[in-house]
């Protein structure tokens, strides 16, 4: 699986606004906020170390596909347009990048094989299916708080699936 740098970028920026928003104080009656505060590109950048010029673009992004909403002015910033429990990793990576598993650009269900290697479409497509029932499975929120689904602890207990 290879992911582009907007890709990483964009999931680092998603969990920081996860992450704050998740710890936004709740008002003095003790109802959590009406809308998390903003959070500026610069803070996003600085605390996930990513370049601001590219951040700005990558968060234009996820504005244009409703993963995170904006304010501009001394007040502005960005915050995400959902709880965080609601947003998968998927989701983002859609938004970004486009469709999770493609070949050479096109869907593996409109590939056509011949002959001996008939068989990789199946494996094209059973691979996505792989991919999209754990990028669907852990939210923003997972990544932000560090408490993963139990079927990634599962995965990642294998010592091969470090190597």
């Amino acid at each position: 699986m290879r992911l582009s740098a907007r890709v990483d970028y964009a999931l680092r920026a998603v969990a920081e606004l996860a992450a704050l928003a998740l710890t936004d104080p709740a008002d003095p009656d003790g109802t959590p906020p009406r809308r998390p505060t903003p959070v500026t590109a610069e803070q996003i950048a600085r605390a996930q170390a990513i370049p601001p010029k590219f951040l700005e673009s990558i968060l234009l992004q996820l504005r244009r596909g409703g993963i995170v909403h904006a304010q501009r002015g001394p007040e502005g910033g960005y915050w995400l347009a959902r709880p965080a429990d609601g947003i998968s990793l998927a989701e983002v990576i859609r938004v970004i990048d486009g469709p999770l598993a493609n070949i050479r650009g096109q869907r593996p269900e409109d590939l056509g094989y011949q002959g001996s290697a008939r068989a990789l479409q199946e494996v094209w497509i059973a691979l996505r299916a792989s991919e999209r029932e754990i990028l669907e499975l852990v939210t923003v929120a997972d990544v932000a708080t560090g408490k993963l689904p139990p079927r990634v602890h599962d995965l990642i207990a294998d010592p091969s699936a470090w190597t």
